[in-house]
């Protein structure tokens, strides 16, 4: 979904710099291993994008978030991309690192659900952030958590331009990057 964030966050947490990187093709090896002792559904691939390690691919088609470590592999998390009309591509850097944001419709998701309220406060299960947010450099944009009732659409086109992650994969990722981190949005 789009967001719009108010001033009060319930822990911001900002850091500096990140990995850049140029994007060239990429390819994805058949083989999935899991992650030791997680119950999330992260998985460590083989993946050789052409950008430096720490940059965020996301793979619209393959409704995959992939954190790339270097050495020829990532970690790939399932996410839901944005639904038909609201895609986007290229790239983007994260500015803001959130925990348990607070949420406002967007007017454009507002006109679509008007029986949603006008503000939901972050840590609520009606809040369609999560638990994380990483905003992006993108008007009202950003990669963040989900509710309960909305993880089933993980691994769907859904929302309104944002990435949504798994609760649980997202407090992954959040810990694994930083403010400045660039990600790429692939078709």
């Amino acid at each position: 979904m789009l967001i719009s964030f108010v001033q009060r966050f319930s822990r911001i947490s900002r850091a500096t710099g990140a990995a850049r990187g140029m994007m060239a093709g990429a390819s994805l090896a058949a083989g999935l291993v899991a992650l030791p002792g997680t119950g999330a559904a992260r998985n460590v691939v083989a993946y050789n994008p052409g950008v430096e390690a720490g940059t965020v691919v996301i793979s619209a088609r393959q409704r995959s978030l992939f954190l790339v470590m270097g050495n020829g592999t990532a970690i790939r998390y399932p996410v839901a991309v944005p639904k038909s009309g609201k895609e986007w591509s290229g790239y983007a850097h994260i500015d803001g690192k959130y925990v348990n944001p607070d949420w406002v419709p967007p007017t454009v998701v507002k006109r679509d659900h008007p029986e949603l309220p006008d503000f939901i406060r972050g840590g609520s299960p009606h809040n369609p952030m999560g638990v994380r947010a990483l905003t992006l450099d993108r008007n009202q944009v950003a990669i963040h958590g989900t509710t309960h009732k909305m993880r089933a659409s993980v691994g769907t086109a859904a929302s309104y331009g944002c990435i949504r992650m798994l609760n649980e994969d997202v407090v992954d990722l959040y810990e694994r990057v930083n403010v400045g981190t660039t990600v790429v949005m692939m078709p």
